[in-house]
């Protein structure tokens, strides 16, 4: 079993440490490290590998071996831990909340120690994400933004704050007063805009989007604030356990006696607004016992007050007072902005009830509230009976009917009265944050700007146990900001690395356009459909909710509230709310107070009221809102949705013309304690921060990158002039030579060069060397070249060296072919002639014997020995006829040797006769010998013409079985050709549809997520997680081809299946194990080469030639074949280079792979390489280590030449030392 670590998914923890110990049917089983766990099946996609030190810690996540989630939770796990709570991966810093000060983190010193410095050359910070975005405006001459993102209670107002301070601290001016008005902005904002939530003790309930602007010497020139989408609500309502706005809180805690008489100011439960949520205090120890009783709320007597390291209502208020002094307000201009809160306060304390004078069914102010109504009305200065009417009745102007345009009092009913109450409350606390930040803006001017550098900080994704419009809001700007990742550095990166021509594989990533789409659709988005009903003339929150159902039923991301993973929303009815899946998890809404949350619009005797009050401060804030409030009729209004929807469209055109850095936060707990690390939650925020997919992309991408152009010019004016007259392209090229830089670490692409992740330190010292440091790389560069055109000349004269030699060696071998050739011809020409002089001059030999034998001969001798002279005179002219005729014929020439033999056989008789006459008895043994001696002669000779004309046959029979295997093997590659397209378009319509299946199941498991940690947090039950995720089709079939076997193993274990091969007798149960053995075994080795060690060739894990993997891996969508019992034999030897071997002792030594295959399955392997010690693997021993691949997937059986005799293999096994081997259908035979 594989001994290497894996982590595996864990709802609690993220991840847990652990090693497979079995590959179930279902996938790999998996013991944890810590023994106290029971094993956990898991699958594939939910299991990665390990580091080898799991406990190392790196500062970015890019510098591991193996980047995926697991290992960036543990990395950033372990460094939480050591208090280091900043992490990069590649240039996106991820940075954890640690819920205390951390010494020195934030000092001057700290701030000018990161002043300059290369990304990378220091630990992560959230200054040298500011230093970078500062350099980049600077050198690419273009404004940056920094994208501060995360959950509330993430640390994102504080990351803002860093930020802003190290740019005011470094690149200010030397008086110092602008970048002082800037950094005293922030806590006024945080005053008027952030509260205490569940979550968060001081939480932004705004978004804010600071920009720092900066002169042509790249100075602070001034700065302007948007901010957007001020939760109107908190201030008339609250949950429990969350507070109204700091600012209420910090007026009743410390405003001097004088303005608490004043402004008649008491404990913050005397108020409506405040009492319903939590009435105690932040204070310090030092004021904890300082504020007199009349001061404190009857649950902060009972409780104690709030404690937190960053907040005290008493200071804080002194602190806000200075700081809004500093940005110009007056004395009175601050006792208006305090009228104005408290002012807020007691308008929140006027109720109504019934009027039973009223026949109209009208309302009055109750007698408790008639001091709160005189206190508000002189506060605003207004006369008390003009507010009373303004809240208890509403103009309306008839149109139809009588006379236009007359004035109609229409009585309002207790509750339309309160909402008129809380709508005032909120429009003018609204108004007065309008005013506040645009002070602010008027303390920071600038005169001119050539660039500035943004930081944005808005809500994160938010969800509770109820969630209405506000978290509706928040959580589509969250979408919009995803997608804006998404788009820059996702999809943007990958389409230039394709321009650029990088060779890069793609990165998928789960696209949010649609749920964008289903929110802001013209006509049937969720926005068009609210402001619709809003338009209506008795706007109902129920048929709003049925008209999002109808529009969108079939969209994937509305639900019903039934479908939520958490009990109680699924108590919510039908039309009273939606669920809507965002990137983040799935969020159910109650649609009651949507209406009424996108009507900011007071009715026409409120808004007259207002504008006719005698203070003058809040006179101003009415008028200033005038000019959009002209068009006051239902049709014409501009809805809060609408307003936020243009604000966020002009925000993201922002972003989209600048630079772009991403700070993504991170909270390590919901209950907001320091050293407490939640591994569940955080996961589930770097998942929906995009991390996973930056990991993907950056394990093969090239974050950084600068053009040629842009590098050329900064070193043009130290060029000398030989030097000046490069290109931009080969200029970079021979400085980064000059520079010594690794050739892995970066990439030249058309315009671009790139550098690989963790490499930045290299590439910023580039972009910032100062002009003495540019002068020594400009010679290094002169140095380079110098040394690159010698070496050019000495390998340009050693190829002419080697040309001279190639064509001297071709002009011999060119000889040498002729020769041959002509050679070749001149046998193939006179091959007759030659052949029929060989058996001419065998025919003499004949004649001579002739002739011996008449010299035995008593009687005519002479005559015999005239005709054998005639015979030899004959042969004689025929071989001189042959010899001087070049076009004899083949057949004249046989024509001619038949002629000599006849004679020859004629002689021969008369010879024989007349010595049988003279010897018959001695002789005829003589005769018949030397008969049988030609006899044999001839059949020899006609033995080797036959045996000439059957090789010259089959030669022929060969080029023409050739010349069909050409036109078989064009037909088949057509075919297949063909079969690949087919092919091709299978697998593209199946990975898209389990691409949008994964999806969904990601989806469930996060909404499942978000599920238990607010349930986590309610106290609520949620349902457990059941996948719906389909099974692929190569798993259905496989299961449909499993379902008529004889035996099921879907439920052994691996160990069963193993000993079953090893030592099983029945043939069939041992096909079917080792069938289903190397099953799993492919699942796993796939897993495990998605999850290869970054830039690895996966060496060490080669179980056989890449010829036999690319083999089995031509077909990707195939069904498993019908097993078949085979109990043959056979043998296969393939050549074998393994690829970046460790220590070769030969540059491209080639090794030799056997593989002994009983059956389908391999029984033996065998590897053997020059200067290494044999590999000999055994199935049941080795299997991790061999492939696991059929005979039929092997296609060893179509390679020529590859399959080799049982003798060969044995004798190459025998001499490596391999034992001797049992084959499974043996055991039986042996009694085993």
């Amino acid at each position: 079993m594989d001994r290497d670590k894996v982590w595996v998914a864990s709802s609690k923890d993220g991840f847990i440490l652990g090693r497979i110990i079995e590959f179930a049917e279902d996938g790999p089983v998996v013991q944890p490290m810590d023994r106290g766990l029971k094993p956990v099946i898991t699958t594939y996609d939910r299991m990665y590998p390990a580091e080898e030190q799991d406990k190392k810690e790196v500062d970015d996540n890019c510098s591991l071996m193996y980047l995926n989630e697991a290992t960036l939770l543990n990395n950033v796990k372990l460094r939480y831990a050591k208090d280091k709570i900043y992490t990069y991966v590649a240039n996106i810093l991820v940075a954890i909340n640690p819920y205390f000060d951390i010494k020195d983190l934030y000092t001057p010193r700290t701030i000018k120690s990161y002043h300059g410095k290369s990304l990378g050359t220091m630990p992560p910070h959230v200054f040298a994400i500011a230093d970078k975005a500062f350099r980049d405006m600077k050198v690419l001459k273009q404004s940056q933004s920094v994208i501060v993102s995360g959950e509330s209670g993430a640390g994102k107002t504080e990351s803002t704050k860093h930020i802003l301070n190290y740019l005011c601290t470094n690149f200010g001016q030397s008086a110092g007063s602008l970048e002082k008005k800037i950094l005293n902005a922030n806590p006024i904002l945080e005053a008027f805009g952030n509260a205490k939530t569940t979550r968060n003790n001081n939480s932004s309930r705004f978004g804010k989007f600071i920009e720092i602007h900066f002169d042509g010497r790249c100075q602070v020139a001034g700065g302007y604030i948007s901010h957007y989408l001020l939760e109107r609500a908190r201030v008339v309502s609250q949950n429990d356990q969350e507070r109204n706005y700091h600012i209420f809180y910090q007026l009743c805690a410390g405003a001097t006696d004088e303005m608490r008489r004043k402004l008649r100011l008491g404990a913050p439960d005397h108020f409506r607004y405040l009492a319903r949520g939590c009435s105690q205090y932040f204070l310090s120890k030092q004021n904890e016992g300082s504020l007199p009783a009349d001061r404190l709320s009857a649950e902060h007597k009972k409780k104690g007050c709030l404690s937190d390291a960053m907040l005290d209502d008493v200071n804080d208020f002194k602190s806000v007072d200075r700081d809004l002094a500093n940005i110009g307000m007056s004395d009175a201009e601050r006792m208006s902005v305090y009228t104005t809160i408290a002012t807020v306060l007691h308008i929140g304390n006027i109720s109504f009830e019934d009027d039973p004078d009223d026949n109209r069914g009208g309302c009055r102010i109750t007698d408790q509230s008639e001091p709160s109504l005189v206190v508000t009305a002189n506060l605003m200065g207004l006369d008390a009976d003009e507010l009373r009417r303004a809240l208890t009745a509403r103009v309306m102007q008839a149109t139809k009917g009588g006379y236009k345009g007359t004035v109609i009092m229409v009585p309002l009913k207790v509750h339309e009265a309160s909402n008129a109450r809380d709508a005032l409350a909120k429009s003018l606390y609204s108004r007065l944050f309008d005013y506040i930040v645009m002070r602010i803006n008027k303390s920071i001017p600038f005169q001119s700007s050539n660039y500035y550098i943004g930081v944005l900080d808005i809500a994160g994704f938010e969800y509770f146990t109820v969630n209405s419009f506000e978290q509706f809001c928040i959580n589509y700007c969250n979408e919009k900001l995803q997608q804006f990742f998404n788009q820059r550095v996702l999809k943007d990166e990958q389409e230039l690395y394709k321009k650029e021509g990088l060779g890069v594989k793609s990165v998928n990533f789960v696209d949010n356009q649609d749920c964008i789409d289903l929110i802001e659709t013209k006509g049937s988005g969720i926005f068009s459909l609210l402001d619709e009903e809003s338009k209506l003339p008795k706007p109902n929150c129920q048929h709003f909710t049925s008209a999002v159902h109808n529009n969108n039923g079939s969209h994937f991301r509305l639900a019903l509230p039934r479908k939520s993973k958490l009990k109680e929303h699924r108590e919510i009815r039908d039309e009273d709310g939606f669920l809507i899946r965002h990137f983040a998890g799935a969020v159910c809404y109650t649609t009651k107070h949507f209406i009424e949350k996108n009507n900011d619009a007071l009715h026409a005797s409120l808004e007259m009221v207002a504008q006719e009050c005698k203070n003058k401060f809040m006179e101003v804030l009415f008028k200033a809102g005038e000019s959009s409030a002209q068009n006051k009729g239902k049709l014409t209004f501009i809805s809060v949705g609408s307003k936020f929807k243009t604000q966020l469209g002009e925000l993201m055109e922002k972003l989209r013309s600048t630079g772009t850095n991403f700070i993504r936060c991170i909270k390590p707990n919901v209950r907001m304690v320091a050293h407490l690390f939640d591994g569940g939650s955080v996961l589930s925020q770097l998942q929906c921060a995009g991390m996973t997919s930056v990991l993907e992309l950056m394990q093969q991408g090239f974050p950084s990158r600068a053009p040629f152009s842009d590098i050329y010019n900064m070193y043009k004016k130290f060029l000398p002039p030989d030097l000046a007259r490069l290109d931009p392209r080969l200029f970079c090229k021979a400085l980064f030579k000059a520079l010594g830089l690794d050739d892995n670490d970066f990439k030249f692409g058309m315009t671009k060069v790139f550098f690989r992740p963790g490499k930045f330190a290299e590439f910023d010292t580039l972009m910032r060397s100062d002009p003495e440091n540019l002068k020594v790389l400009i010679s290094r560069v002169k140095k380079w070249l110098l040394r690159s055109q010698w070496k050019k000349a000495q390998w340009c004269a050693l190829s002419v060296i080697k040309l001279k030699n190639k064509i001297l060696y071709r002009r011999q071998a060119l000889l040498t072919i002729q020769k041959t050739v002509r050679m070749h011809l001149a046998k193939k020409r006179h091959r007759p002639r030659y052949q029929a002089l060989v058996k001419i001059r065998d025919l003499s030999g004949q004649v001579k014997q002739i002739g011996s034998m008449a010299k035995s001969l008593q009687s005519d001798k002479d005559g015999v020995e005239k005709s054998v002279r005639k015979i030899q005179d004959n042969i004689d002219q025929v071989s001189k006829t042959i010899k001087g005729n070049e076009s004899i014929s083949k057949k004249e020439i046989e024509k001619y040797y038949k002629s000599l033999v006849d004679q020859i056989n004629k002689e021969l008789s008369n010879v024989k006769s007349k010595i049988e006459k003279q010897k018959a008895s001695e002789e005829q043994a003589k005769l018949r010998k030397l008969q049988q001696e030609m006899e044999e002669e001839r059949r020899k000779k006609e033995a080797e013409e036959a045996e000439t004309r059957r090789i010259e046959e089959e030669r022929k029979l060969k080029s023409e079985m050739e010349v069909k295997r050409k036109h078989e093997e064009e037909k088949r590659k057509k075919q297949e050709e063909k079969d690949a397209i087919t092919l091709a378009s299978m697998q593209q319509d199946l990975d898209n549809a389990n691409a949008k299946l994964a999806e969904q199941h990601e989806q469930e498991r996060r909404d499942h997520e978000i599920a238990l940690r607010l349930a986590e947090e309610s106290g609520g039950g949620v349902d457990e997680l059941t996948p719906s995720l389909k099974r692929s089709s190569l798993v259905t079939a496989q299961r449909e081809a499993n379902a008529g076997k004889k035996y099921d193993l879907a439920k052994w274990k691996y160990a069963e299946l193993r000993d079953t091969i090893n030592t099983s007798c029945d043939i069939e149960l041992l096909e079917a194990c080792r069938e289903e053995f190397h099953r799993r075994l492919k699942v796993y080795h796939a897993w495990k080469a998605r999850n290869k060690k970054k830039n690895a060739t996966f060496n060490d894990d080669m179980r056989a030639p890449s010829s036999i993997t690319e083999e089995a891996n031509k077909n990707g969508i195939i069904a498993p074949k019908k097993s078949v019992t085979s109990t043959d034999q056979r043998y296969f030897r393939i050549p074998f280079v393994r690829p970046n071997a460790e220590e070769p002792t030969q540059e491209g030594a080639k090794g030799w792979w056997f593989a002994h295959f009983d059956g389908e399955w391999i029984g033996r392997q065998m590897e053997l390489h020059p200067g290494r010690e044999p590999v000999m693997l055994v199935a049941g021993k080795d299997d991790m280590q061999m492939c696991e691949l059929s005979l039929d997937e092997t296609g060893l059986t179509r390679k020529r030449g590859a399959e080799i005799l049982n003798n060969e293999f044995e004798k190459e096994w025998q001499k490596n030392g391999g034992a001797p081997y049992n084959r499974p259908a043996d055991r039986k035979k042996n009694g085993k």
